[in-house]
């Protein structure tokens, strides 16, 4: 194949999941003698043409200067380029800034699309942001050639309110070894003597829901939330600041930390509710936590038997009232631990990705 893939701030990642997942995919393709090429805000600090076999594109990108407007100029910039290329394969990483340009798309190229989550329904964006997305969505669903779901929640919405098929495809995570409780020490935590909250500070996620059930709970032991503080966790924070048990730390990008974080915590509450697959909830189940998760059909039909579910704040103060479910840690590390080996290996992933998207050309008329 020669495959672009487009859609993300490039590689090797420094911002998030799609960026990770397209350092990981496009160097199996590299390594497995496709032609491959990522586009790269030209921002990026990689400034390099090629990484690990991969060809680097930098496009002019202005978010820096007008924010995030300059995504859909970024987007365009892609798409202008790409149209000069002949690509087998344009894989599209999320669709809200490029979809509005579908009509320039090449012609001769298939586009295939991953549809993300369910942006439209963030409830910190405005009711006309969240029209715009919702919109987007709609554009990307029915422009591209074919789409791909990464949870059986968005394809279900997909078949729903498109009626579209789509490719089921996980995100991955890879088993965590060899932990280290020095990594405590930079939050002064005790192994199995903290709970924590690894996610962006936003309503869907339910943060300020665990934190209430918390605040309600016998427990002395510490919930640490890490996390950048936007204007929504810097309410948070001032809110809850009397209660010393509840430690707002900001972000933390090191992953051999958080991996230890996460496998010496006593519960992980994971209260993310909008979106497919998300990345933090594979790597926490590849780290032996012990998952507390909202109740919703992304985590359900991710995790399955291997989490405790919550629904309401009551039910996280009975959680830790009760403190029995800590007895299950082993035990549901090790189906979580299973699956990951066996369903979201990033071997696996990338294999099923290279196999849907080869499969596509064979099939092209």
């Amino acid at each position: 194949m020669k495959i672009a893939l487009l859609g993300t701030r490039g590689v090797p990642n420094n911002h998030g999941g799609f960026e990770q997942f397209a350092e990981y995919f496009s160097v199996y393709l590299a390594e497995n003698s496709h032609e491959v090429y990522v586009y790269n805000s030209h921002d990026h600090p990689y400034k390099e043409s090629s990484f690990k076999k991969v060809n680097i594109i930098h496009c002019y990108d202005p978010e820096y200067k007008i924010g995030t407007a300059g995504q859909f100029i970024y987007d365009l910039n892609c798409i202008l380029d790409a149209r000069k290329r002949n690509f087998d394969i344009i894989l599209q990483l999320g669709y809200t800034s490029s979809s509005i340009w579908h009509w320039l798309m090449p012609r001769k190229s298939i586009i295939a699309t991953n549809m993300d989550g369910l942006e439209w329904k963030r409830s910190k964006y405005s009711p006309k942001v969240r029209t715009f997305l919702k919109y987007a969505e709609k554009l990307a669903a029915n422009n591209s050639d074919y789409l791909i779901a990464d949870s059986v929640g968005i394809q279900e919405h997909l078949r729903k309110a498109y009626n579209k098929s789509s490719e089921y495809i996980a995100y991955g995570a890879t088993n965590f070894i060899g932990p280290n409780p020095a990594a405590l020490k930079q939050y002064e935590l005790k192994e199995f003597e903290y709970s924590m909250i690894l996610a962006r500070l936003e309503p869907e996620n339910n943060i300020e829901t665990i934190i209430e059930g918390y605040k309600m709970a016998n427990t002395s032991n510490p919930l640490i939330i890490i996390g950048g503080i936007n204007e929504y966790g810097l309410g948070l924070k001032n809110k809850y600041q009397n209660d010393s048990r509840i430690k707002f730390v900001g972000a933390n990008y090191n992953q051999e930390n958080l991996n230890n974080l996460r496998y010496y915590s006593r519960y992980y509450f994971h209260g993310h509710s909008v979106g497919g697959t998300n990345p933090s909830l594979l790597e926490a189940m590849a780290s032996n936590a012990l998952i507390i998760a909202n109740n919703n059909i992304f985590n359900k039909s991710i995790l399955n038997e291997g989490a405790i579910y919550f629904d309401s704040q009551e039910q996280i103060t009975n959680i830790l009232n009760e403190d029995s479910y800590f007895s299950l840690k082993e035990k549901n590390a090790l189906l979580n631990r299973n699956k990951i080996d066996h369903e979201f290996n990033w071997e696996i992933i990338n294999r099923r990705y290279e196999e849907f998207l080869s499969g596509l050309i064979k099939t092209k008329p």
